[in-house]
């Protein structure tokens, strides 16, 4: 695909770049029509790409095999103890009263391979770490591959769904009951926001706490749907529920502070959201920005870890409540990133 910008979401090629909107400056952007993929970052930025040229294809080709960084090279915003020491402080905030839960992350970082190719990227994790929200955007300059299994929202017509994922476990029968209350109160934060652009009576949760396996670990997941009011914008849909409850917490907007507050770099992509937008046919796929792969050229962006050049992102994370133990919340979000980072430091290296 060369240096030109592309994009590959729900089974479907889109390239011919026509326009770049920012999303919360042009609120209107997605209600004029178009397919579009729909970038946001945790700290609220949403971009908007808007494709000329979209078909059904299979994803492109890679230009050469997958070179990633070394796995040596990966380096965490925060270290073991760092993170510990900020579980205990959230674990403070709780028992002041000042939240009930919140997704305490951490972004990992690594220098990147000249010639490197999102799309050798994609293959690699589609044949190791098949995922239902794989998709890949490339800007022309940064680009970013995601392997998402969670949805943020989708839309048909004027139906919606989330389906948040709260409890991690490397098999079934190792889920916590923290992990069953913290999928229940997360669901519940969920409703709340779907209520605020359906019809009263609509929001119902269709599914709670299914266990979904995935490569290397089993998640909770419950599902939420409702239907949408007539007067409701895309902006609208955005304003109630962005960024995903599941990697912030609850009450969502003290979570976000104190989230703000603790950790040291901003997310970025991660924990925001990526996906598609058929604004003709009012369909939508946008999945949580989770087991995501994201670039950035070294000095231009928060998220780059110390060094020059172009840099390689990836975040994990965990939810913390009262009785979280901070060592075993740090081996989750060991767990969730070891498969992928083992996947994207394969092939030669420098």
């Amino acid at each position: 695909m060369s240096g030109e910008p592309w994009a590959h979401f729900g089974g479907q090629l889109a390239t011919d770049l026509l326009e770049v909107a920012d999303l919360c400056a042009d609120r209107a952007a997605l209600d004029r029509g178009g397919w579009w993929v729909v970038l946001g970052t945790f700290e609220g930025a949403l971009t908007g790409y808007r494709f000329g040229s979209v078909r059904v294809a299979p994803l492109p080709a890679p230009t050469q095999p997958w070179v990633g960084p070394a796995a040596a090279e990966w380096r965490s915003s925060l270290d073991e103890s760092g993170y510990r020491d900020r579980v205990r402080r959230i674990q403070r905030f709780i028992e002041a009263g000042d939240v009930y839960q919140v997704n305490l992350c951490r972004v990992l970082s690594a220098g990147l391979p000249a010639g490197a190719d999102p799309a050798a990227l994609a293959a690699v994790l589609s044949a190791g770490n098949p995922a239902p929200y794989q998709g890949v955007l490339h800007t022309g300059v940064d680009w970013l591959v995601c392997a998402s299994p969670e949805l943020f929202l989708s839309r048909t017509g004027a139906a919606v769904e989330s389906s948040p994922i709260k409890g991690t476990a490397a098999l079934p029968s190792g889920f916590a009951e923290k992990d069953v209350a913290e999928n229940i109160m997360i669901t519940d934060l969920v409703r709340n926001d779907l209520n605020r652009i359906c019809l009263p009576d609509s929001v119902a949760v269709r599914s709670l706490l299914e266990s979904q396996q995935h490569p290397g670990l089993v998640h909770l997941v419950s599902t939420v749907c409702g239907q949408l009011r007539s007067d409701v914008a895309w902006a609208d849909v955005f304003d109630a529920t962005f960024p995903p409850g599941s990697v912030s917490g609850a009450p969502k907007l003290r979570a976000l502070d104190v989230i703000a507050e603790l950790e040291p770099i901003p997310r970025g992509p991660y924990c925001g959201t990526i996906g598609f937008v058929d604004a003709d046919r009012q369909r939508a796929e946008l999945a949580v920005g989770i087991r995501t792969f994201f670039t950035s050229t070294a000095g231009s962006a928060s998220t780059s870890a110390p060094g020059t050049g172009r840099r390689l992102h990836f975040g994990t994370g965990a939810g913390i409540t009262y009785p979280s133990d901070p060592h075993a919340e740090w081996v989750e979000t060991e767990l969730k990133a070891a498969r992928l980072i083992s996947l994207a430091s394969g092939g030669g290296h420098r």
